[in-house]
């Protein structure tokens, strides 16, 4: 893995500030969800925690929550400007125990058997060695620790009634979302990479979130392509022209209440390493 590409170059979405924004705007609207995922696993006060891929924020409020008082948490990000970001939300919200760290989820290079749970959020669904990460997973969580993952399968995506500009921005994604080996369809793999990285206990549930107009999240697939814009224009996907209507146009139907729209199915798994 060392001789392979570098991890924030292969981030299928892009390290730009429109796209740190979005991350952390991410972080309050996944955060129910997020809850109910550390929920399964039982994290305790005193106990140790990493989030890999954790961006300017991810999870790591909700850890500290967790393992205060006394415990200890990590996050993780290939991106400085990201890591550093993350350490000052951290040092804004006062939060006890926390370490933010640069570097790679496929090779971290921290020592085996170092937390009682090991998390990710969107991250698997972003690169293109997702099985590298799971089994980087599985060597950081100590014998009978955990490990859990929520991340999204974008095959399934609902807007009713239909419009072509939404369809047209679903098929853009996906050929613009795997360009650099990502899998957009992450989701329903999760089990599998968890069981081939000696997980036992694995568990999984899927999600459907139907969002109200006016919801950050319900305009998801547009904002997504409009991060990957820049690539979209070189790939020769669409011009800027068709790209500025497709995003007027879906915009203006997914704020009309009336519209129901699922952007894509959410799954939550996780599993414990073998004691």
């Amino acid at each position: 893995m060392s001789g392979g590409p570098d991890a924030s170059a292969v981030y299928s979405l892009g390290g730009s500030q429109a796209e740190g924004a979005r991350l952390q705007r991410q972080a309050d609207e996944l955060a129910c969800d997020s809850r109910a995922l550390l929920d399964r696993v039982r994290l305790r006060p005193g106990q140790s925690a990493i989030d890999l891929g954790c961006g300017p924020r991810g999870v790591i409020d909700l850890l500290a929550d967790r393992v205060s008082p006394g415990g200890r948490v990590v996050g993780l990000d290939a991106n400085p400007a990201l890591a550093a970001a993350a350490a000052g939300f951290a040092a804004g919200r006062g939060l006890a125990g926390v370490e933010i760290v640069t570097g790679d989820a496929r090779h971290t290079g921290l020592p085996s058997g170092s937390f009682d749970l090991v998390h990710t959020r969107t991250l698997l669904i972003n690169i293109p060695q997702p099985g590298a990460v799971a089994a980087e997973m599985a060597r950081l969580a100590r014998p009978g620790g955990w490990v859990a993952s929520l991340e999204y399968d974008m095959e399934y995506a609902l807007c009713y009634p239909p419009h072509p500009a939404c369809t047209r921005l679903c098929e853009l994604f996906t050929v613009a979302f795997a360009r650099n080996g990502a899998d957009p369809f992450i989701g329903r793999r999760l089990p599998e990479l968890f069981r081939q990285a000696g997980l036992a206990d694995v568990t999984v549930e899927a999600r459907a979130p139907v969002y109200p107009a006016g919801h950050s999240r319900r305009t998801i697939r547009a904002d997504l392509v409009r991060a990957m814009r820049p690539h979209i224009l070189q790939m020769g996907l669409a011009s800027e022209a068709e790209l500025d209507e497709l995003d007027a146009a879906a915009r203006a139907h997914l704020s009309d209440p009336p519209t129901v729209t699922i952007s894509a199915l959410m799954f939550l798994a996780w599993g414990r390493k073998p004691a």
